[in-house]
């Protein structure tokens, strides 16, 4: 298939993720009901208790008496893992195993493209076919309360409508193609440090309206058939027997068929567990194996519960086929079509920050480009803790400008700094100050490696400066102490601004820096993400202009930590007596223990006021807002037109482009009562001078408050502003209306 063919099966296929609903049709896990009845009947007690923990490392037992496969797991959501050991986490060193490294969850949510994340889940499904697996674990969906978490990257946005939208597309590509989605991590894992045994305390609305949205929104509306249960408590109680989370909001208010499974290594209990509705315990049997048949054989559990966990198995189990083994791994994976989509996401994710008329690069008068950084050649699809991709082709940004500048341009690279590493941060940890500091990436420049940046600095007549982060200082299992540049990039950033004031600076990152710095020296500046196999090609692209930049920011990039809601309020980080705790998932990778002999409590002061919300209600100025992005063209709104439905509104406009560039843009449409919030979005491809009329619709639902008296959405009749515009803080239109 063709790359044109391609793109107009994407569209075609993602017609039904345009217009969304709360209404939800009856589940497909729902259609297997009487054979399931069967099946139980004919199973033993000890057979039901070995489908609810782990067999290998990814994968839980099936009934091979009864022709019932195992399931097989997908670790993680931007790229199929490579195969492990069955009781380790080392490598089976298989050379079949490799695959697509799809952008990250925060570069898939800048394209603000529904069509495109369903893309993106056919093409992780069919990835995963390939190989033998049923279940993905993702998308990966909490809200990006701080922008240091360190699961930033991975997750979509601070929005929930952006993230709820995204993951819908995602999970019904996914589902379409076969393979199951789950939606993780639930919920409220907004932070890294002390995941494993902190306990959030939140409001019950603040809970619904914000958190928990993208989770019901997939459940509901894309019919998610498995969901992961995250490692810390929520109100009192863990998310792996949190029965409220599990029970009655997850199978009663949301009527969740499918199936649940820890994280791994998230259990603490064998009763609570299994009777608030958790299914599966990954990746071992400590509570829910020789345990729980105990525990059933005592009269501390009933049978009939186990018969329901069984259910909710088999149903996922049932639906999605089972790939033979002698099958998995013998075909390639990263193929043309996947690689595809990974470009196309890629392209439509890049945001441009700032522009002083230097970009796109002009050949005619740039003959000599000096790339500066290690990010401009380090690879990001493996790195940190967690999961990563081994995959058979990542295109670096040097790798992208060389290829498409070819010879036009005389192209030299120096490293200019020393990334941060794991060597480095274990020199760092074994010290005095690394000990009393944490995992800090934050060091002086190198001298030596500055001077020679600096010296071909002055020899260019353009400086491309690849700043940011990678997978060492983003990574699972803690969060950043800061959002300042590391390894001294502030410095040399200045540095190569007085050497050439034709600097561009592109940061590499999965969340937010401070910029503030590089954003003064630099005549542009670029937020590049870390963008998967082709995402040194989708950079060029923009560099040069062979595609205007069109990717919008999924969450603010504030000026200081301090301006962040959770920081603001003192709730976040947490302080704790002894720091040797570690973390669940890396003491469990490394065979310690996870007992955890303290509680932390994260109490979200802020309530609803996350990202946007809390700059706008404080009136702090960001560095970048929500929604925030440039273009080579320019977008004029007009024309503003809104009509009541008996869904919500309708909201027509026309969107022009008045500049001489094809491009896209991302039109956004903000409603405003107490506070502003993202209420619809669309998408836009443009020619030069083409005029388009928009209508974005504004559903009832997502107008509806959650009653916590009785527990149900509600709306109610109000005066409401509709905004409309390229960004959270450029909305040109507005229009008074009144929710009837």
């Amino acid at each position: 298939m063709d790359r044109r063919n391609f793109i107009k099966f994407v569209l075609l296929s993602v017609s039904m993720v345009a217009t969304l609903s709360w209404g939800q049709n009856q589940s497909r896990l729902l259609s297997h009901e009487a054979e399931i009845d069967n099946i139980i009947k004919g199973m033993t007690l000890e057979e039901k208790i070995d489908m609810l923990h782990g067999k290998n490392m990814f994968s839980s037992a099936g009934i091979p008496r009864l022709g019932i496969a195992d399931v097989e797991y997908a670790d993680g959501p931007f790229g199929i893992r490579e195969e492990m050991e069955p009781h380790s986490w080392n490598s089976a060193h298989l050379t079949t195993d490799s695959a697509t490294f799809f952008p990250t969850g925060s570069a898939l949510a800048a394209t603000w493209s529904t069509e495109w994340a369903y893309a993106y889940g056919r093409g992780m499904s069919r990835e995963a076919r390939l190989r033998g697996k049923d279940m993905i674990l993702g998308p990966a969906i909490n809200i990006q309360r701080i922008p240091t978490g360190g699961r930033t990257y991975e997750y979509l946005s601070e929005d929930p409508l952006l993230s709820g939208m995204l993951a819908v597309a995602y999970t019904k590509g996914a589902q379409d193609d076969g393979t199951a989605v789950c939606l993780k991590h639930y919920a409220l894992n907004n932070q890294e440090d002390y995941r494993g045994f902190v306990d959030v305390r939140i409001s019950d609305r603040a809970m619904h309206e914000i958190y928990l949205r993208p989770f019901e929104m997939a459940v509901r509306e894309a019919d998610a058939w498995g969901v992961m249960a995250a490692y810390n408590k929520v109100n009192g109680r863990w998310c792996s027997e949190n029965e409220p989370l599990l029970t009655t909001i997850l199978r009663k208010q949301w009527g969740f068929p499918g199936m649940v499974i820890s994280d791994w290594g998230g259990v603490h209990s064998t009763v609570d567990a299994v009777t608030a509705g958790m299914n599966v315990e990954m990746p071992g049997s400590r509570f829910m194996g020789q345990a729980l048949l105990d525990s059933v054989k005592a009269g501390k559990v009933s049978e009939t519960v186990i018969n329901q966990r069984v259910r909710e198995i088999l149903r996922v189990r049932l639906t999605v086929r089972p790939i033979a083994r002698d099958v998995a791994n013998t075909k390639p994976v990263g193929n043309a079509e996947e690689m595809t989509t990974a470009l196309e996401v890629a392209r439509r994710s890049i945001v441009l920050l700032k522009n002083e008329k230097l970009l796109p690069i002009d050949t005619k008068k740039v003959k000599r480009i000096a790339v500066i950084g290690e990010n401009a050649v380090t690879k990001m699809a493996l790195g940190g803790v967690g999961a990563g991709v081994k995959t058979r082709c990542e295109i670096t940004p040097l790798e992208g400008l060389q290829t498409i500048l070819g010879n036009q341009v005389e192209i030299t690279y120096v490293p200019g700094y020393k990334s941060f590493d794991r060597e480095s941060r274990n020199k760092r940890l074994r010290s005095a100050e690394g000990r009393s500091q944490g995992e800090n990436p934050i060091q002086p420049a190198d001298r030596e490696l500055m001077a020679e940046a600096v010296e071909a600095a002055r020899n260019a007549d353009l400086v491309i400066f690849f700043a940011g982060d990678n997978r060492e200082v983003e990574t699972e299992g803690s969060d950043r102490k800061t959002i300042t540049l590391p390894s001294g990039q502030d410095e040399l950033a200045v540095a190569l601004a007085k050497a050439n004031k034709r600097l561009v600076t592109v940061i590499v990152s999965g969340g937010p820096v401070d910029v503030s710095t590089v954003s003064e020296v630099s005549k542009a500046l670029i937020a590049s993400w870390f963008n998967g196999s082709m995402g040194g090609q989708a950079l060029a692209e923009i560099l040069t202009g062979k595609i205007s930049p069109s990717g919008k920011l999924p969450m603010t990039w504030p000026k200081k930590l301090e301006d962040v809601s959770a920081y603001a309020t003192g709730t976040y980080p947490q302080t704790i007596e002894n720091n040797s705790q570690g973390d669940i998932f890396v003491d469990l990778t490394r065979n310690r223990s996870n007992e955890r002999r303290q509680q932390l409590i994260a109490d979200y002061a802020e309530q609803d006021l996350v990202g946007y919300r809390w700059y706008d209600q404080k009136h702090v100025a960001p560095a970048y807002p929500f929604g925030y992005g440039l273009s080579y063209a320019t977008f004029a709104y007009s024309d503003l037109n809104v009509k009541s439905t008996t869904d919500g509104f309708d909201v027509s406009f026309t969107l022009t482009n008045i500049s001489d560039h094809d491009a896209e843009e991302v039109a956004q449409v903000y409603v405003s009562r107490s506070i502003k919030e993202l209420k619809g979005f669309r998408r836009e491809a443009l020619k030069a001078g083409e005029r388009k009329t928009v209508t974005i619709p504004i559903r009832r639902s997502d107008l509806c408050f959650w009653d916590e008296a009785t527990q149900t959405w509600r709306i109610e009749p109000d005066d409401i502003t509709i905004l409309v515009g390229g960004s959270s803080d450029n909305l040109t239109l507005t229009s008074k209306n009144k929710i009837k």
